[in-house]
């Protein structure tokens, strides 16, 4: 399964870079499980906003070939 994963705001400085095509293996994966990959092995930290084709969701959400996901850090201000 191909989809493409993109970073935005902080969490592309803590990314390094602002977005990773990746393929899956598998035949169920989460976000959760995404990040996971992405991350090195990292847990989604509580307070990542995510998309998956551009509707907000959270990291139980399944992924499906040709997703896209993008995480986001939490919004403020005023």
């Amino acid at each position: 399964m191909a989809i493409n994963v993109k970073y935005f705001a902080s969490m592309r400085d803590r990314m390094g870079r602002g977005e990773d095509a990746v393929t899956l293996e598998g035949e169920s994966m989460t976000v959760a499980d995404v990040w996971k990959k992405v991350s090195n092995g990292e847990s989604l930290p509580g307070s990542t906003l995510v998309a998956v084709n551009m509707e907000y969701t959270d990291g139980d959400s399944v992924v499906k070939d040709g997703d896209e996901i993008a995480f986001f850090p939490p919004v403020t201000g005023g």
